[in-house]
């Protein structure tokens, strides 16, 4: 099982091209469901599996707490996997022919406030190297809407300043163009210029735009606590994850008047209705305000 396993994910990431954290998530989906056929139902291989055994395994799942948008994800995840085992004649049924996925529960993404934003911006102030990179990545996400993993894979060249545009490589690999304000534009500048060279290591010699203290690329879990740190700082109570900016551009652009389909080619979302959601965002904040403003609410 785990070889084919391996045969699946060098599919995944050859021929797919799918994104890194793509692959790892349908990894860690179908190590968990190989582990269970294999210790729970017993079984020695992947053709032995049947509808019943991938039902028993979701409802393991479910016990477990996950929610329907994780199981929801199992499914696909298992449903790719056997269907590539059937094509590559490793298999001589699928299984997941008959499985529905549950229905997700609808969540709004969790969005700041322009105040609130204006506050974390404002939070990372100094002359110091880092402060000037902390400003310049904070300012760069909430003016492009930019995912943390694409901003942190920026090279030098991936800027055009002067032009107003940035080169970024989404999901998929696939490249879009995202058009950048003065303020962020001035904001990278001044780090390019004053913070990213005291930062640079004689040693390990990069053509990354945000570096660490160690001169390295900064990964996401480097930003992840450079975040929770200057949300504290800005005194905001609300629990800040990396996409919190990304979610707040979008809503605050829908919610001035821009195009919804703009505001898709900007996030690179393959499907509008992903995009949507930023509407339903927009109209639940609007009936807070109206609620707590109006004198007969």
């Amino acid at each position: 099982m785990e070889d084919q396993l391996k045969d699946f994910m060098h599919f995944m990431v050859v021929e797919k091209g799918l994104a890194d954290n793509t692959v790892k998530s349908y990894e860690r989906d179908l190590h968990s469901y190989i582990r269970y056929m294999q210790k729970v139902e017993q079984l020695g291989s992947l053709n032995d599996v049947t509808r019943v055994h991938i039902l028993h395994f979701l409802n393991f799942l479910k016990t477990q707490g996950k929610s329907s948008k994780t199981i929801a994800r199992h499914i696909a995840s298992i449903r790719s996997f056997h269907q590539f085992l059937l094509r590559d004649k490793a298999t001589d049924q699928d299984p997941t022919v008959h499985i529905e996925t549950p229905r997700p529960e609808r969540s709004l993404p969790k969005v700041l406030t322009i105040q609130e934003v204006e506050a974390l911006l404002a939070a990372p102030k100094g002359d110091t190297p880092l402060h000037m990179r902390d400003q310049a990545m904070l300012e760069m996400l909430y003016a492009t809407g930019m995912r943390v993993s694409e901003l942190i894979q920026l090279n030098l060249d991936s800027l055009h300043l002067t032009m107003g545009f940035i080169q970024c490589i989404g999901k998929g690999d696939k490249e879009r163009i995202i058009p950048i304000g003065r303020t962020a534009a001035s904001s990278v500048e001044r780090y390019i210029k004053d913070g990213r060279p005291k930062l640079i290591s004689a040693q390990h010699r990069t053509d990354a735009l945000f570096l660490n203290h160690h001169g390295r690329r900064l990964t996401r879990q480097g930003f992840w606590k450079i975040l929770k740190g200057l949300a504290k700082k800005a005194n905001i109570e609300k629990d800040i994850t990396p996409h919190t900016l990304r979610h707040s551009f979008a809503t605050h652009l829908i919610e001035n008047g821009a195009d919804l389909r703009a505001v898709q080619e900007m996030l690179g979302h393959a499907d509008i209705s992903t995009t949507q959601i930023y509407t339903h965002v927009s109209k639940t904040r609007l009936k807070d305000v109206y609620a707590k403003f109006h004198p007969r609410a």
